[in-house]
């Protein structure tokens, strides 16, 4: 049977520092919570725009787009021509709620993937984050990763609760 409780009430993570733990609990809980809450979405409502908001499909390719790029910066590198390509189409209707939740699942895998190898001792260390080559550090891109990715699953959550309830009248 599957813990209902939230990620982060689930106890220490084998084999990870709790100094990493909380993001890879906090992505955890970003893709229970999307598949959850994005349930029963046809492609309409996964592309509606309520009040002109921005569509949950969107949010949910942001949140797999976004987690790719930052993980980008983590390994202290700049972000390719193909990643820029797809921000630039992250608006763009098309794909349905199982196509966006396998890419949003295949980018959390990968982000948790490294993210377990990462070294406790490295959370200082230098990094910057685009053209600007603005300065942060491991652990700052490491809290961005998890603050931003669930800022994205409530506005997916929101667009999504509001996309039901206009087309069910």
């Amino acid at each position: 049977m599957m813990d209902k409780s939230e990620t982060w009430l689930r106890g220490p993570m084998p084999d990870v520092s709790p100094l990493i733990a909380p993001v890879l609990r906090a992505l955890q809980q970003a893709r229970e919570d999307l598949s959850e809450h994005t349930a029963g979405l046809n492609d309409e409502q996964i592309w509606a725009r309520p009040f002109g908001l921005a569509p949950a499909g969107f949010q949910l390719r942001h949140v797999a787009g976004s987690v790719d790029r930052l993980t980008t910066y983590l390994r202290g590198e700049q972000l390719g021509e193909e990643q820029m390509a797809a921000l630039k189409a992250e608006m763009e209707p098309g794909a349905s709620r199982d196509q966006l939740l396998a890419m949003v699942n295949e980018a959390l895998e990968r982000a948790e993937k490294q993210i377990r190898s990462l070294d406790p001792a490295t959370l200082e260390d230098a990094r910057t984050v685009g053209r600007k080559q603005l300065p942060t550090t491991v652990m700052g891109l490491l809290v961005h990763i998890a603050e931003h990715t669930q800022r994205h699953v409530g506005q997916a959550i929101s667009a999504a609760k509001l996309a039901r309830a206009l087309t069910a009248r």
